[in-house]
């Protein structure tokens, strides 16, 4: 086995886990939340299924862990930081997402972690949300658990197994590549969205 039939494969693990551990823990999620969520584990199982160099198993353990200490980063800053973390992050988009997820966990408390993961913007601020509100770390981590399970192995193994639909395996990498490239673009406009409105806040205010 030669030297790129192994980085290959550790480097295809290596991507999807730090894009699904920087959507909740680098704030990525916010602008590009398809590229860091669901689209992605969906479009990785696809081409786990259509390349046999590439394992399910580990592609599901790598997910499931970088999804679980996303989350956990994400609650330390907020339990650490306070509502001024999310005060910060200007822009009317994303504080309308900082309230619905505020009025969110307030209202589901240790399962609005688990819901969360598969709602682009609860992914992002609900875990440092439970954070700021001292939600019982012992209770996050289990939520955070069920979560990361339910979403992030379980979005893998649905795009593995879908794979099995006559000519979709393969065309698996044509499907990603094209997932891959429309979240991008609704990613970059959504930060060009936000910065126009940062911008305009503040020559309101000056």
């Amino acid at each position: 086995m030669g030297f790129l039939d192994i980085t290959g494969p550790f480097l295809f693990y290596l991507v999807v886990s730090g894009l699904v551990f920087a959507g909740t823990a680098l704030f990525l999620g916010v602008f590009i939340p398809f590229v860091t969520g669901d689209t992605l584990l969906f479009a990785a199982g696809l081409i786990v299924a259509a390349n046999d160099q590439l394992n399910i198993v580990i592609l599901t353990v790598c997910v499931g862990i970088a999804a679980f200490l996303g989350d956990q980063v994400g609650y330390v800053i907020g339990q650490q930081t306070g509502k001024q973390y999310l005060a910060k992050r200007r822009g009317k988009r994303v504080q309308q997402a900082v309230h619905a997820a505020e009025r969110f966990y307030d209202r589901y408390g240790w399962w609005s972690v688990v819901i969360a993961r598969f709602v682009p913007w609860g992914r992002v601020f609900i875990p440092v949300i439970a954070g700021v509100g001292r939600m019982n770390y012992a209770k996050f981590i289990s939520s955070n658990i069920v979560g990361a399970l339910a979403w992030g192995v379980g979005l893998s193994l649905i795009g593995f197994y879908s794979a099995s639909i006559p000519g979709v395996k393969n065309a698996a990498y044509v499907i990603a590549a094209l997932v891959f490239l429309m979240s991008v673009i609704a990613g970059i406009r959504t930060y060009r969205e936000d910065r126009k409105e940062r911008l305009r806040q503040a020559e309101l205010k000056s």
